[in-house]
């Protein structure tokens, strides 16, 4: 392949391949060709063009298959438009004389086309320069025309297209003639044709102004024709030509002549209109034909003409815009409506007609309105049709009330308006529901009067208007929630008062059960009182049903459908009236067989029809019990449920004679009754009603074998039998289309309805996809797809001897019927083998007789060979099945057998289609193919099918199954692939595109085989490259298919291969061809680019984003308007296909797809994406605008330049989103919050102004989020005061999100002010409206988050500024407050609890944070300032706000009880939630306890638990209204409690819900609960008496132990696990308090009794034990040993291998493990105080292994001598531990001896290099610790000899280190131990060490100290000797005082010295003389003999004096050193004295 990339093609190379080879060679060439010509320059291409045309035009000789003629017809164009143009004339000639030829052979055929292909691109290319040739041209191709066939002909047309597309204007003189050979095309037998002739068209209306004028009705006409047998595409195509040409007709102005002006004359709209609604109602028919149809009884249109006109009407009102449809909506509306009126009787003369119609005209509805308008636009909209049904409702009105009964009956007007009702209704009802609760405005505007209007079409006679109004309030009570309640009611008082009109009971019967639908759509509920109304009512109804006769059928009808629509809230109501639905049940059927004869031999027609109604209602309601309250199904509710089930299996056998005695009356209701009856059955179990299974049976047999069935509607039943990959093949009817809606009817065949809602009114409250209406199919025909998916489960539980006559049977009654009847048999029958297969499949069944196998498969290999297509995938489907359920190797291989030998004899195409898609099926369910052999045999046949030119049908099954066969074998295939490859490629380039269905399939074969090569597709040898380079033709191929699902199939190809070889794809072509597409009119081509683009910005968003602007920007016409990626990019091309697309799943995409380019583009292009989200949310269409720019640019003042851009934004035409739709803003919304938490792990700029304005200094292309707040804060401003509620939801979280990222950030301009404080205004003003009181719970919830956020965030330092917020969540607090009974009644009472709680949360949260700061501020004790204001302002709510909080956790801790102790719940519920509503209530205490925990513990240990309220023990703990309280018993008595009682109560409740919570942490526990549980334990246990419950209640405080040891193993956050600690900390606490009390009463006590005889208290009592289990100390112990091995493994003997000291370097911990290390270190030296003395024996030498372990491993040198925390951390707690009483206790003192000084040995180990390995241990941190145990023990630890003798050896050790800070140190520590007051310690280490002290000192005479260090080394060894000489007996001190003279006085200077000297000899000598000065008065007689006997250092002393004296008169006295003058004075007369 790589010899074909060059300008010229490589003959010689290209001649020695095969076919195949050439002409891929060929083809890669030309592909090449295309790209190079582009990028060469002008001057190469004419040097080689001759050359290149001869090739060119060489191959146009050799036979091109159709992607070769187009390419090359693309190449030669490009080649002239570059080159030089002198030749081109000769082409065009040879082209002509190729036309010409009288060759007809099939073989010449190629050449001909490509010809012709090629005169369409040089015309287009090169256009108007050829423009005298054109008519030569043209007039050659229309007469070849004449004798093309079909492929011909469709070349020629799209010829002539480009011809047209080129000469534009210049054209003019042929086109009459192109018209006409145009128009014949249009209704040509080939569909391609009649697209190719529909482009054609359109492309010649551009200039040929008579399509539009003169000849537009016949225009129109053939159009209709051209519908008529049309295809999917034809439609599409055919419809936009018409709709285009009549919208040019409306708008064009006609061409300035003034003689051709008069000769067109405008056309009006409503001629226009006219013509389409005469296509609609009429068709293509002129009179004779017509009359004709109508003799032959079948409708005069043809589904395809009406659904064609529909699709025209949407392209006409599309092309003229939405501005357009706003202005003339009224008289467009009224025009649709009329289609279905009584105008024309014809087109609603049977129902089925009308159901079409009715469909026709909702899908021309949706698609306008909810397509072209904006949100305003349709709220007025709304107002226009809500008019509409004014006036039809007068017109009914009017003929009702005419007082003569006979006219009024037999009036016909009432039912003939009704078609329009229900199509303005559905409208109305979709529009609503679209709208959501923007369109709110619609219902406060009174006089529209839309509920009104819709309410009071509800009694309409018209069951189908009924239903319609029913949907439409539906569809209105999941739009506005807040309406679902009151409509309710509104419904139900309506039935009750007209319960004696049948239509009114009827009506508001749907209307109550659709509003009972829409309740699971609306989170908020409905109260829950409403399910006992609704049960009164219905069982009212029922009873009421036999008092009248006139009402019975209605009455009853209306109660069952109650009672169905009831259980669809799910189990929590129903089970409430279950008693009594059961009994009603029961009483519905007779008791007994007998009763049932007997009722059947007394009834008659009537009585007999409303049994049938009543019971199949029963049914009904029996089935939605079991559907949706599945929890409620138990053992004894089954049994109740099927006591009348016999009865009514018994009641479908006797139907069949009940109808021949009483005629058709009963025909529909018989039906109606077996459906519901079989959908039950379906439902239960089967081995419920095992008993009647033959009974079943025989009935189901009946039923699908019926003489009476005449149609066959094989579209409902096989598709769900089908496999999905199959439908695939069939009609692209059965895909998914935007048209699916009306294209549905045309699957089904002229004589069958498409499904209506009032084919079953039961469908009303059930659960449908996206927003369209049930469409429940007439009775006849799913009573036969219930009857066999029941068949499949009733069959697959019987004997094998029945099971194998029934299928006999089956069998035989498909022989024993002819003609069609033989195919609506066979096609019931097949489908109930199908579901039986299935389901034995599905349940591991099996099929073993082999009389079964052969019977199931005559039935199955009937099916292959039938001439239904769907019959047939259905049959092979079941085959495989077949293949799976008997599961045996022989049986396979046999069935395998059967296919190769049918596909070898047969060459009729049906057996082949069914045979080849059997053998691709057969192994589907079988884990693959597993023998080469067969896999041989299966390729060799469907290669050859595949290869099948006669016929395209069977080569597209063959593919499809070579598809299925590829995927069942797997690696096993690979042998197979290089030929495979070949032949997919040669099929390609061959196979003509007019049969796109080929290429369909040989995407998918291409698609497995890509998937099956997988990753190997990257290697680089020879094998792998060539298979590559041919999966990428077959792409290359495919995407230039003019089928937009062939090119659906390439994205999906090259999708695979970027996801196993991105580096082989070429990323910039894909994008170009999903840019293209991203707006196609074909869905599931718009899904492939949607698909593909997803995964593609996963890896290289960038890339992606960057080529689609390119692309943009180079491409002229490519790309569809709609996709503005020029201006917006393609995320903003995204987000605007995201607002137009309907179907859910590309939305999804759509999303996803914005998701992963955010995610990995947003920080990098801040501002663009920014900019995209506030454009969104900023063009609401609605009145928010203004208000929002008003508020933000009062409030901004300065900053207010950028509002500005909001007003000129909203004037401007040019806006880049028009209108967009809430949920887009909401999604826009959305992405805003994912920005910012993409940021927050990207740059801290984002979040620091400084640092960003100071980087965007540096360089203006940084860009950080801190500089857009203001954007950020305008857009959720805006979201958060819209009209719709979810848009609210987003913008108060974007809010709350904005404030927790800015809170903190300072504002530099103003030093102490934050940057946020300046919206304030913004955020108060977004806040408020969230409090009103018709704002929905769920807002005001969310609002209340953002308020306390707000309010915590301390932003707002000013009160008077705070109280604006804080008035807000004061108001809702005096709301809840009136208790629950004054709550709305709009919601379920869980939505009070919700909003209750809420408020609650969020006050919680305001005061945990006033107290914390207020602490704070205590201990900085600055002055008090706002902070003390804040908890000012809660206090005055504090007193209400305790006890509500008090109240909540009390249902916090009911709620979570579990279900075992369900019965002592209080039957009325809690203070904040009802009984019934508990469930949903506990979802909303989950999320709002652990704050409210936090706050009242924080409440209670303010009020120190030492307060009683005077009416404390009354019930007002909870609040006044509810009956439940803390304080109360459950029992009436009202006992008062003492306020000991309440203490103890609120505590356990308090501890106990913290402990229930922390002792089962679930996964989804948040940080928040878990926090905010530990602090309030913390708060808890901060005052004493609660400290003393716990100290007292010792098993107490174990648990809390465990429960705070298992979070801290399951929670790794540090902050968590140091909270843990703390509580640890004051659990010990509380146990040392109450050990002392105890200690302390005894003594009292014992008074004068004998010391000996005081019981011992603490843990360990006398013997020292602690059990595991029973032992608060050993819990605690546990818990810290986790902690300190979590962070020091080291420590754990079992780790290191040995329980002696193991060598490791020491380690720094981080700050989190360090604080964590220290926190339990601090528990462990507080142990021994809560032991006895026994028991600390116990303990010890575990406390001191841990402490000393922590020093030793983090015993870190540090510079300038610090110790670590961890290290400082053991040291406290070694002193502690040392100085524990303990210690000194009689009975533990020798054992504490022994084991201190084995401690003390381990630390002096720790110097020692064990192993001769030096350790960089820290000496100071082990001298220290040494220190600390000489000093902190009883003497007899440290002063044995062996100890003493090596610690005074490590002192002197370092005394000579060189390390200065060692030194200083080591004096430092000396210092403390020559002061210890005991000789007995401190003596032997002044004997030893006080030598080396001096000689050190006297050392430093000899080098001067140079830097401060030896300063300080120096001054410490001076306060040694001076401690020394303090200390030392009177004796000695003299000699001491004789030494340390000398010393002090050789570091004094002279005056001339003290001038020149360093700073540090400058501050030795101040330091010396002060010391002197000091010591002279207090050792005088010692210094005067010093002085006397050495002259030398008196005159030192004297010059040194003077010097001083002389320099402090020079020196102000400032400098740090000098001596005070008079201290001076005083000496110099002692020294004189001397």
């Amino acid at each position: 392949m790589e010899l074909s990339h060059s300008l010229l093609l490589n003959e010689e190379a290209c001649n020695q391949l095969g076919d195949v080879q050439k002409a891929e060679f060929i083809f890669e060439w030309l592909r090449y060709l295309e790209k190079l010509l582009l990028a060469t320059s002008r001057n190469d291409v004419r040097e080689k063009q001759k050359t290149l045309v001869e090739q060119l035009l060489s191959l146009l000789n050799s036979s091109p298959g159709p992607p070769t003629r187009k390419l090359l017809a693309k190449n030669l164009a490009i080649i002239y438009s570059i080159g030089d143009t002198f030749s081109v004339y000769e082409t065009i000639d040879k082209c002509n004389d190729l036309i010409r030829s009288k060759d007809d052979s099939p073989s010449y055929l190629p050449t001909k086309l490509a010809a012709v292909v090629c005169l369409g691109s040089l015309y287009k290319k090169l256009g108007r320069i050829l423009g005298n040739t054109f008519a030569d041209t043209v007039g050659n191709i229309l007469k070849a025309m004449k004798s093309a066939e079909s492929q011909g002909r469709y070349e020629i047309m799209l010829s002539l297209q480009n011809i047209l597309n080129g000469l534009g204007a210049a054209a003019t003189p042929c086109h009459r003639d192109v018209y006409k050979a145009a128009r014949s095309c249009l209704t040509d037998r080939s569909m391609a044709v009649r697209c190719a002739a529909a482009k054609c068209l359109l492309e010649l209306q551009n200039e040929a102004i008579f399509m539009w004028s003169t000849d537009l009705d016949s225009v129109t006409t053939l159009c209709f024709k051209s519908f008529e047998g049309s295809n999917y595409d034809v439609r599409i195509a055919v419809s936009k030509l018409l709709g285009t040409i009549l919208a040019k007709a409306i708008i064009s102005k006609p061409p300035g002549s003034a003689a051709s002006r008069q000769s067109i004359r405008r056309i009006s709209l409503e001629e226009v209109l006219e013509l389409l609604g005469t296509g609609f109602l009429r068709g293509s028919s002129g009179f004779l034909r017509a009359s004709g149809d109508m003799l032959k009884g079948t409708s005069s249109v043809s589904r395809d003409v009406r659904v064609g006109v529909t699709q025209a009407y949407v392209v006409f009102i599309s092309t003229l815009g939405g501005v357009w449809l706003e202005k003339n909506f009224a008289v467009f509306l009224s025009h649709l409506l009329s289609l279905v009126s009584q105008l024309h009787p014809k087109a609603t003369q049977t129902q089925v007609d009308a159901v079409c119609c009715r469909r026709c005209v909702s899908f021309i509805l949706r698609a306008t309105i909810g397509g072209l308008l904006g949100e305003k636009a349709q709220i007025a909209a709304a107002k226009e049709i809500c008019q509409a049904i004014w006036k039809l409702k007068k017109v009914a009105d009017a003929v009702l009330s005419d007082g003569n009964l006979e006219t009024r009956l037999s009036s016909t007007d009432v039912a003939a308006n009704q078609h329009m009702l229900v199509c303005a209704l559905q409208e109305l009802g979709n529009l609503i529901y679209n709208l959501g609760t923007t369109a709110a405005p619609l219902f406060q505007d009174s006089c529209t009067g839309l509920l009104d209007s819709v309410i009071s079409v509800i009694p309409h006679p018209s069951n189908c208007v009924r239903l319609a109004a029913a949907w439409c309030l539906h569809c209105i009570a999941v739009a506005l929630p807040s309406y679902l309640t009151p409509l309710l009611d509104r419904c139900l008082e309506r039935l009750t008062v007209l319960k004696s009109s049948p239509e009114a009971v009827t009506g508001f019967s749907f209307a109550v059960a659709a509003l009972l639908g829409a309740v699971k759509h609306c989170p908020l509920g409905i109260p829950h009182g409403k399910g006992k109304i609704i049960m009164t009512l219905a069982e009212d109804l029922l009873c009421s049903a036999a008092q009248n006769s006139r009402l019975s059928a209605q009455r009853t009808q209306a109660g069952w459908l109650l009672i169905a629509a009831l259980m669809t809230l799910g189990p929590a109501v129903v089970t409430h009236h279950l008693a009594r639905v059961l009994l009603l049940w029961k009483c519905v059927f007779p008791a007994s067989p007998k009763d049932l004869e007997t009722e059947r031999n007394r009834g008659d027609s009537f009585t007999w029809q409303v049994t049938l109604e009543g019971r199949a209602g029963a049914l009904s309601a029996i089935k939605s019990f079991v559907s949706h309250c599945g929890d409620l199904l138990t053992g004894e509710v089954i049994q109740h449920l099927l006591l009348p089930l016999p009865c009514a299996v018994d009641l479908l056998t006797q139907l069949s004679s009940i109808l021949k005695t009483y005629g058709s009356p009963l025909k529909t209701p018989s039906i109606v009754y077996r459906q519901r009856l079989y959908e039950l059955l379906i439902l239960l179990p089967p081995e419920t009603y095992q008993g009647n299974f033959c009974t079943i049976l025989k009935e189901l047999t009946a039923d699908l074998t019926a003489p009476d069935i005449q149609v066959a509607a094989s579209s409902c039943l096989l598709p769900p039998l089908c496999h999905q990959d199959d439908l695939l093949i069939l009609s692209p009817l059965l895909q998914e289309t935007d048209h699916k809606f009306i294209e549905e009817q045309l699957l089904l065949g002229n004589g069958v309805a498409c499904g209506s809602l009032e084919y079953d009114p039961y469908s009303i409250y059930e659960d449908i996809e996206g927003d369209s209406v049930p469409k429940p199919l007439p009775p006849t025909l799913s009573v036969i797809s219930s009857a066999s998916k029941l068949f499949g489960v009733v069959c697959a539980h019987v004997e094998d001897a029945q099971r194998l006559l029934i299928l006999e049977q089956l069998l035989n009654s498909i022989k024993h019927t002819k003609g069609v009847r033989q195919q609506v048999v066979q096609l019931h029958v097949v489908s109930s083998i199908s579901n039986f297969l299935k389901y034995l499949a599905g349940s591991k069944g099996s099929l073993s007789p082999e009389e079964i196998r052969r019977v199931v498969l005559t039935l199955v290999m009937g099916a292959l060979e039938s001439t239904n297509p769907l019959l047939r995938c259905t049959a092979a489907e079941a085959w495989a099945r077949l293949a799976q359920v008997v599961d045996d190797g022989v049986f396979t291989a046999g069935l395998a057998q059967v296919s190769f030998e049918k596909l070898k004899s047969a060459r009729d195409v049906v057996t082949r289609t069914g045979y080849s898609l059997a053998l691709g099926s057969l192994y589907r369910y079988l884990g693959g193919i597993s023998s080469s052999q067969h896999l041989n045999s299966c390729i060799g046949i469907l290669y050859t099918l595949s290869q099948d030119s006669t016929s395209p049908d069977v080569q597209t099954w063959a593919l499809h199954s070579l598809s299925l066969i590829i995927d069942s074998a797997g690696a096993l295939y690979y042998v197979h692939v290089e030929p495979t490859l070949s032949l997919i490629i040669l099929l390609l380039l061959n196979v003509p595109p007019t049969h796109a269905e080929v290429h369909q399939s040989l995407g998918r074969c291409l698609n497995a085989l890509i998937t099956m090569l997988g990753p190997e597709l990257q290697g680089n040898n020879t094998s792998v490259s060539m298979l590559r380079t041919s999966c990428l033709l077959g792409c290359a191929v495919m995407q230039d298919n003019p089928g937009c699902l062939v090119q659906a199939q390439a994205i999906s190809c090259l999708q695979q291969l970027h996801m196993f070889a991105p580096r082989h794809v070429n990323l910039s072509s894909l994008v170009n061809s999903l840019c293209v597409n991203l707006c196609s009119p074909y869905l599931l081509l718009r899904r492939a680019v949607l698909a593909c683009l997803r995964q593609l910005v996963q890896r290289e968003a960038a890339e992606v984003s960057e080529h689609a602007v390119v692309l943009a920007k180079d491409s002229r016409e490519e790309l569809t308007p709609d996709a503005n990626i020029k201006e917006m990019g393609l995320e903003g091309a995204l987000l605007t296909l995201l607002d137009k697309e309907t179907d859910q799943r590309l939305c999804q995409d759509i999303k996803e797809t914005l998701n992963h380019m955010l995610t990995s583009m947003a920080v990098e292009k801040l501002s663009f994406w920014l900019k995209l989200c506030k454009d969104v949310l900023a063009a609401s269409a609605d009145f928010t605008g203004v208000t929002c720019v008003d508020a933000v640019q009062e409030e901004e003042g300065d900053r207010g330049d950028d509002a500005s851009v909001l007003t000129t934004r909203s004037n401007e035409k040019s806006h880049p989103f028009t209108n967009p739709r809430w949920a887009t803003r909401v999604f826009a919304a959305e992405c805003v919050c994912r920005i910012i938490k993409q940021c927050e792990n990207a740059n801290r700029a984002h979040f620091d102004i400084a640092l960003a304005q100071e980087m965007k200094k540096r360089d203006s292309r940084n860009d950080f989020l801190v500089l857009h707040l203001a954007d950020l804060i305008r857009m959720a401003f805006m979201a958060a005061t819209d009209h719709s509620d979810q848009l609210r939801l987003s913008g108060l979280e974007t809010l709350l999100v904005v404030i927790r990222q800015f809170a903190a950030i300072p504002e530099p301009e103003f030093p102490g002010h934050v940057i946020l404080e300046q919206y304030q205004a913004n955020v108060g003003a977004a806040l408020r409206p969230a409090f009103t009181s018709d704002t929905p719970p769920d807002v005001t919830a969310k609002a209340c988050q953002v308020c306390s956020a707000w309010i915590a965030s301390g932003v707002v330092s000013d009160l008077n500024d705070l109280r604006r917020v804080h008035q807000l969540l004061v108001s809702s607090l005096t709301k809840i407050q009136a208790g629950k009974e004054a709550l709305s009644h709009l919601y379920n009472e869980s939505a009070s609890t919700m909003e209750i709680l809420a408020v609650l949360k969020a006050w919680a949260e305001v005061y945990i944070i006033a107290v914390q700061r207020h602490k704070n501020h205590k201990q900085i004790s600055k002055p008090t300032t706002c902070l003390e204001g804040l908890l000012e302002l809660v206090y005055t709510d504090l007193g209400t706000l305790s006890k509500l909080w008090l109240a909540a956790l009390q249902d916090f801790a009911l709620l979570t009880l579990p279900s075992e102790f369900a019965s002592q719940l209080p039957d009325e519920g809690g203070a904040f939630y009802t009984a019934e509503t508990s469930e949903n209530a506990k979802l909303h205490y989950h999320n709002s306890w652990a704050l409210i925990l936090h706050a009242a513990a924080l409440w209670l240990t303010g009020t120190g638990f030492a307060v009683a309220e005077p009416d404390e023990g009354t019930a007002n703990l909870s609040r006044p209204v509810t009956p439940t309280s803390m304080c109360q018993d459950s029992s009436s008595k009202a006992t008062v409690k003492s306020p000991e009682d309440v203490y103890t109560d609120r505590f356990h409740l308090i501890l106990g819900i913290s402990v229930e919570f922390l002792c089962s942490l679930r996964s989804d526990a948040t940080m928040e609960s878990i926090t905010a549980c530990l602090h309030a334990l913390q708060a808890l246990l901060d005052v004493p008496w609660p400290r003393s419950k716990i100290g007292s209640d010792q098993d107490l405080g174990i648990e809390l132990l465990n429960v705070l040891h298992r979070v801290i193993l399951t929670r790794e956050s540090p902050s968590i696990q140091l909270a843990s600690l703390e509580v640890v900390r004051q659990i010990i606490c509380a146990a040392q308090e109450h050990v002392k009390e105890k200690r302390r009463s005894a003594e009292v006590d014992d008074g004068a009794a004998e010391k000996e005889t005081l019981p011992e208290f603490g843990e360990g009592k006398d013997t020292g034990g602690l059990v595991p289990g029973k032992s608060l100390v050993f819990a605690t112990l546990e818990l810290c040993v986790c902690i300190l091995v979590r962070q020091l493994p080291e420590l754990n003997p079992e780790l290191t291998g040995s329980s002696g000291v193991k060598v490791t370097k020491p380690q720094l911990l981080s700050e989190d493990g360090s604080r964590l290390v220290s926190a339990a270190l601090v528990i462990l030296s507080e142990l021994p105080t809560v032991c006895s003395p026994e028991g600390s024996i116990s303990v010890l030498p575990t406390i001191l292994y841990l402490t000393i372990g922590v020093l030793r491993e983090t015993a870190v040198k540090l510079p300038g001598g610090q110790l670590s925390s961890t290290v400082a951390a053991s040291l406290q707690a070694l002193k502690g531990i040392l100085s524990s009483p303990m210690a000194r206790a009689e009975k533990s003192h020798t054992a504490w001896t022994d084991l201190l000084r084995s401690a003390l040995t381990t630390i002096l180990d720790c110097w020692d290099p064990v192993d001769g390995a030096h350790q960089e241990l820290d000496e100071v941190s082990l001298l220290t610790a040494i220190t600390v145990f000489i000093l902190s023990t009883t003497p007899e630890v440290t002063t044995i000899p062996c100890l003493q003798k090596r610690c005074i050896e490590k002192f002197k050790a370092t005394l000579e280190t060189k390390d200065p800070m060692v030194q200083i140190k080591t004096y430092q520590l000396l210092h403390s131990i020559f002061q210890y007051p005991n000789p007995t310690v401190s003596y032997p280490y002044i004997y030893s060490l006080a030598s080396s002290v001096v000689e050190k000192l006297q050392e430093i005479d000899k080098r001067k100290p140079e830097d401060t260090t030896e300063l300080q080394i120096f001054q410490e060894g001076i306060k040694v000797l001076e401690t020394l000489v303090t200390v030392a007996e009177e004796q000695y001190r003299s000699q001491l005082v004789a030494c340390l003279l000398p010393i002090l006085i050789s570091f004094l200077l002279d005056e001339n010295a003290l001038g020149s000297a360093t700073s540090a000899m400058r501050n030795l000598h101040d330091f010396a003389l002060q010391n002197l000065m000091q010591i002279g008065p207090q050792y005088s007689s010692v210094f005067k003999n010093v002085m006397t006997s050495t002259p030398s250092l008196k005159a030192r002393l004297e010059a040194a004096i003077k010097g001083n004296h002389e320099s402090v008169k020079v020196k102000l006295p400032s400098s740090k050193h000098t001596v005070n003058p008079g201290k001076n004075s005083s000496i110099q007369l002692k020294t004189n004295f001397l």
